[in-house]
């Protein structure tokens, strides 16, 4: 595949060194290794090395091929340096699934503006033929990298506005919206065969330039927001997928096979992992991706509220449970992230263990609101790897449990999944917290319902006391009470 690519992109007018294309391989593979290095969290650490080595050498190298515009590089360079090292200093860890969305949507924003400034300018980027027009294979790639491009902008645009509260999580079902994508999406499928094949250059092809443009920036909005909450994790992925190929479809145009490959490498393994995680949650790929086709609308009382009778507990009842327990398995969510519990959480764990108790902890695939969240906070928590376990290598250990530690998570628990086909999870596996000897239930208050906006009948079991508090504060009450 390298090597094809590479050629592809030296077609252009000034073909690219022969050492530069090397310099972007040994890139390629840096990016390789990195992807397989955080593929595990104990060499996530060596797999961002990997990543930032091969940016090194993809940077330097374009810088030293572009010399003659280092001070428009370096002020454009120091731009984004500022914002994102600003950015990083403040974002805090509950925001990161709204800050790459939003990141998402930068990428795909920068893919439509090179698409356009390429199409006003095609004598700079070396794409036009013998009569001065814009030859027909970097008009597919332009119309491409333009739509793909617009998708991932508006598409990551709704992503972050659910991610971040500005919007509802809930699905929004839009009258015949199956038609309406589906009609956009050929319309931007023929315009691009029509601007493909068009014999005027120039201002008569503009009229269909921007009409893909147009309508590709509305199938973003169109596709995304009927996705519910729930499936928040996978539009994540699928964004990061997106905007993957559309940085691949801006490397055939800009000639540069360092963006070509890291494109790919994006976009295939963003589908690869919006894959396994639609399998994970018993979704159809295909109804995520196309925005909820074929899915049914949300049943109305999906998110009604019974006043029904619950135990309520406190600190030092979880505390002489836990210490009295054989075994402890602990289900963090988003809750542990908003109050960011994980390091009180992992020292309550210590002190278990200490006491002789088992402890584990079960992620599950959707908890938090992007691909592998939890996994993130316990590690930056130091909870030691061996301790955290999937979905599938847990779930049957439930029923020995003497004690099921609930943390901010409810979706990923909730028995509706299984048993309620109304419910928007129905068909979702979720933890058998049910089958534990005892639940304890960290949540703020019995006022609110999970993302998914569905009641809980965990909540109301015979096993389960719910300790109602912040959720850092409650456990540090715990970890004082242990003492």
């Amino acid at each position: 595949m390298s090597f094809s690519l590479l050629s592809a992109a030296a077609s252009g007018e000034g073909a690219t060194p022969a050492w530069a294309m090397l310099a972007y391989l040994v890139a390629g593979v840096f990016f390789i290794l990195a992807l397989r290095g955080l593929s595990s969290p104990a060499t996530s650490r060596a797999g961002n090395r990997n990543g930032m080595i091969g940016m090194a050498i993809a940077v330097v190298t374009t810088l030293i091929m572009h010399g003659t515009n280092l001070v428009e590089i370096g002020i454009a360079i120091a731009i984004g340096a500022i914002l994102g090292v600003t950015i990083a200093r403040r974002i805090a860890m509950t925001a990161m699934p709204e800050l790459v969305a939003g990141f998402h949507s930068l990428v795909g924003l920068a893919a439509v503006v090179v698409g356009l400034a390429a199409w006003l300018n095609p004598a700079a980027f070396g794409i036009t033929d013998a009569a001065g027009q814009i030859n027909a294979v970097s008009r597919v790639e332009l119309g491409l990298g333009i739509a793909i491009g617009a998708i991932t902008f508006s598409g990551s645009v709704i992503a972050f506005l659910k991610l971040s509260g500005r919007m509802s999580g809930s699905p929004i079902m839009l009258p015949g919206r199956h038609v309406i994508n589906l009609g956009t999406l050929a319309a931007i499928l023929v315009l691009i065969g029509l601007y493909t094949v068009s014999p005027e250059g120039g201002a008569g092809e503009g009229w269909m330039v921007i009409a893909v443009t147009a309508l590709a920036f509305a199938i973003g909005f169109l596709l995304i927001i009927p996705i519910g909450g729930a499936d928040m994790p996978v539009v994540v992925s699928m964004l990061n997928s997106y905007s993957g190929w559309a940085a691949a479809a801006m490397g055939f145009t800009l000639g540069n096979s360092a963006m070509i490959i890291t494109g790919a490498l994006v976009g295939s393994s963003g589908a690869i992992l919006s894959y396994i995680m639609c399998r994970a949650m018993n979704r159809s790929f295909i109804s995520v991706i196309a925005g909820g086709f074929g899915a049914a609308p949300e049943a109305g009382g999906a998110g009604a509220r019974e006043q029904r009778p619950y135990k309520q507990g406190s600190a030092e009842d979880a505390a002489y449970m836990l210490e009295q327990a054989e075994s402890v398995i602990i289900i963090p969510g988003y809750g542990m992230a908003v109050a960011q519990a994980q390091h009180a959480l992992r020292e309550m764990g210590d002190k278990l263990r200490e006491k002789g108790v088992s402890v584990k902890y079960a992620i599950h695939p959707v908890a938090g609101r992007m691909p592998g969240h939890m996994n993130v906070l316990l590690a930056e928590a130091s909870v030691p790897y061996d301790e955290v376990f999937e979905l599938e290598d847990i779930n049957s250990e439930f029923a020995q449990a003497d004690v099921a530690f609930i943390i901010g998570a409810n979706d990923v628990v909730n028995p509706a999944a299984k048993t309620d086909k109304s419910s928007p999870i129905y068909g979702m596996p979720v933890f058998d917290v049910d089958k534990a000897k005892q639940v304890f239930f960290i949540k703020r208050s019995m006022g609110g319902v999970g993302y998914a906006g569905v009641d809980n009948d965990v909540f109301y079991m015979n096993q389960t006391v719910m300790l109602l508090a912040d959720a850092k504060k409650m456990v540090e009450e715990i970890v004082k009470s242990l003492d």
